[in-house]
């Protein structure tokens, strides 16, 4: 479930507003803390987690990704055997490198024990038998046309299907988030990402990412079947709301207007409080206020 889907967002703004009316203000207010989205992080969107202790719920996820590598993952068929702690040891390898786009050879690496190193081949194959029970799910990229020659990346950002399994993966918990932003801003982009991909889904929508060789980047891009989009940068903390601004405008900037049409809006999506609309007309809002 979407945050806005479990209660936890007031649902202020939606999707669908801001790809219908992109220019009109927005306002609302979220109801969630930074502690609070520590904690809906390791819970997750999972119905049946939703009501029991945090560390019980902790514990069970935990279970799940044990039970997924020992007893799910065997019963494919016509697959190759795989070795459930190497399995294990790629999805810590993922919890660590969640939202991000790292390689094939690196997660391979990070998984190997001692002198038994796990090889690119069997690394992809364990991340292919991941996405098909439904355990990783990644974020394509998108390719617009662009002004410079700056070369337009095509790897994938890899998430899991929610981040309470990122977080599972890696043992942590509220407590470790809030003493560690920089990989708590990693899973709270998993976070946005998931409920983008729920509130885009009745709208025939998918969402891509972007990043070029020049260090332009886009957190989030929501295309829609009619070819509009919307270009989301996702800061866990509102005060770098002026810093995820600059990089959209320099991101739409570059684009070649005669081949790619402009985003219908772009919008910052952060942990603070309040929903608005900046005076350049970029959109800011709580993901504790988006709904669909």
């Amino acid at each position: 479930m979407s945050l806005a889907e479990s209660g936890h967002s007031t649902g202020g703004v939606t999707l669908q507003s801001l790809l219908t009316t992109p220019t009109a203000a927005v306002s609302g207010a979220s109801d969630l803390s930074i502690p609070d989205l520590a904690e809906a992080v390791v819970r997750g969107g999972w119905p049946g987690l939703q009501e029991i202790p945090l560390r019980q719920a902790l514990v069970r996820l935990r279970s799940y990704l044990g039970d997924t590598a020992r007893i799910d993952l065997p019963r494919l068929d016509g697959e190759p055997r795989r070795d459930p702690e190497a399995v294990l040891r790629l999805t810590r390898a993922l919890g660590r490198s969640v939202a991000t786009e790292v390689s094939i050879a690196a997660l391979a690496r990070d998984s190997s024990a001692g002198e038994e190193r796990m090889t690119d081949a069997t690394a992809q194959g364990y991340l292919g038998a991941l996405a098909r029970v439904f355990v990783i799910e990644d974020q394509p990229s998108w390719g617009p046309h662009i002004r410079s020659r700056d070369r337009v990346r095509k790897a994938s950002r890899r998430h899991f299907i929610d981040p309470s399994l990122a977080a599972a993966a890696v043992a942590a918990d509220p407590d470790r988030l809030l003493t560690d932003l920089e990989y708590f801003g990693q899973l709270f982009e998993s976070l946005v990402v998931r409920d983008l991909r729920v509130y885009a889904e009745p709208l025939g929508g998918i969402v891509r990412h972007y990043r070029d060789s020049a260090g332009r980047e886009v957190d989030a891009i929501v295309e829609l079947p009619d070819g509009s989009w919307l270009a989301v940068e996702i800061k866990l903390a509102a005060s770098r709301e002026d810093q995820a601004a600059a990089s959209l405008v320099r991101f739409v900037e570059n684009l070649d207007a005669s081949r790619t049409p402009p985003p219908v809006a772009m919008v910052i999506v952060t942990g603070g409080k309040y929903a608005y609309t900046r005076p350049d007309g970029i959109h800011v809002v709580p993901i504790g206020a988006l709904a669909a």
